[in-house]
């Protein structure tokens, strides 16, 4: 689940294979929110994140790319450990 207020973003729930098809059109939404080269950041709040596999991982992974090809700089904040472990390896927690 994704709840947007601003420049906030709330990721909850399961983030894995069966799920992704579901946050795919909620993350889609949430890139058109910004004007390509607007310069602004966003803040993405990945605590109430219950679960995760690679699907997910790979879905935030290009979901955080496309926010940075289209000039907005996202930081990731209350990131579970196993999250934060398994993220810097496909190196998405970093420009």
């Amino acid at each position: 689940m994704i709840r947007m207020t601003g420049t906030n973003v709330h990721l909850a729930g399961d983030w894995n294979i069966s799920a992704t098809t579901r946050n795919l059109s909620l993350l889609s939404h949430s890139l058109q929110q910004f004007e390509p080269g607007s310069g602004h950041s966003i803040c993405i709040d990945c605590g109430e994140i219950k679960s995760v596999d690679m699907s997910g991982m790979q879905l935030l992974n290009v979901w955080l790319h496309c926010f940075r090809m289209r000039g907005v700089e996202p930081t990731l904040v209350n990131v579970p450990e196993s999250l934060r472990h398994a993220m810097q390896g496909m190196d998405c927690m970093q420009r």
